[in-house]
């Protein structure tokens, strides 16, 4: 479980000074690049990843290593980054639970999410999805809702990011239901749960449920969402099916950042790069296949995005924190 006590205390603060690192970076990249993951292979922003950096020694001619560092609600790849050279050659593919949820929620962090990183660009703004295993008797949420009420705090819920975890916490207390929450390390191991009915449901992003949707194998019951999800089009959102619109739109999304010091021309070439193989039809299909909703910015952009996603979680937390405990 989750302590949420001085909700409010942001560890978002004023930048502290960048630190000189001498990179030319009309040569870069000359050598290999590593994307520090902070899942286990198989999720999104691990699927994400690998995409982005083929990509990269297609068009750059260098090696992309992509590292899994998972742990600790991703703060052990995040450290990884934040102590690497600020070079360009290690990057970090953070989540909103790296760069907004584990500030508010955590009292102590190996990171300080604007002093150690400089923002690159988003990558996706994915769409979460409330799923069961098709031999489920929950053929909907109410049927869910149903058998949690019947059956009180004896049903097993699996998330594998912070996100999933609140989005489960806030929907017990909305809907007047108790669950156990089984915390797993990424969307790989959460599939897997769910899978050998380790839990009975789960949270979790759509390019790892999907091809498990597909096959038989899951049931999608709604996604956590109210923006289109092109792969399951008649998805009702969460908030709808459960009639509780307080829940909004708590999805995941994903982005880069390079470590605190970086050159704003090598950030700025990542970002144009990024924005770039997004536009080519053939890279766009691969991403929509993948079940990843690729979306780019600036880093400017990604900056002003982190700081209103930070204000408004700040505000979910500090309305529910009475009901999300440790």
């Amino acid at each position: 479980m989750i302590l949420l006590a001085a909700l409010i205390a942001l560890a978002i603060g004023a930048g502290a000074p960048a630190r000189a690192q001498d990179v030319d970076a009309s040569t870069y990249p000359n050598r290999p690049i590593r994307i520090i993951v902070p899942f286990p292979a198989g999720g999104p922003t691990d699927i994400l990843s690998r995409i982005v950096g083929k990509e990269m020694t297609a068009s750059w001619g260098q090696p992309v290593v992509i590292e899994n560092r998972p742990g600790a609600d991703t703060a052990i790849g995040a450290e990884v980054v934040a102590k690497a050279d600020p070079d360009g050659y290690t990057l970090l593919a953070a989540m909103d639970t790296t760069m907004v949820l584990n500030p508010l929620v955590k009292k102590e962090l190996p990171y300080d999410p604007v002093r150690d990183f400089e923002p690159v660009s988003l990558g996706a703004k994915n769409i979460s999805i409330l799923e069961v295993r098709a031999d489920s008797s929950a053929r909907n949420v109410h049927d869910l809702l149903d058998t949690m009420k019947a059956r009180p705090g004896k049903l097993n819920f699996g998330a594998g990011t912070l996100n999933g975890r609140l989005a489960a916490l806030l929907f017990a207390k909305l809907t007047g239901t108790s669950f156990a929450i089984i915390p797993y390390k990424g969307s790989a191991d959460t599939v897997e749960g769910l899978l050998t009915g380790s839990v009975d449901f789960s949270i979790d992003g759509i390019a790892s449920s999907y091809p498990l949707i597909q096959a038989g194998k899951f049931r999608a019951l709604a996604k956590l969402s109210d923006r289109p999800l092109p792969q399951l089009p008649d998805l009702t959102p969460l908030a709808e099916a459960a009639g509780v619109p307080e829940l909004g739109d708590i999805s995941t999304w994903i982005a880069f950042y390079a470590p605190a010091g970086t050159s704003s021309e090598i950030t700025g070439k990542l970002s144009h790069f990024i924005a770039t193989i997004y536009a080519d039809p053939a890279v766009a299909a691969r991403l929509r296949e993948a079940g990843i909703i690729a979306v780019s910015s600036t880093p400017n952009e990604l900056n002003a995005y982190v700081h209103s996603e930070t204000e408004r979680w700040g505000k979910v937390l500090h309305d529910n924190a009475s009901s999300i405990v440790e």
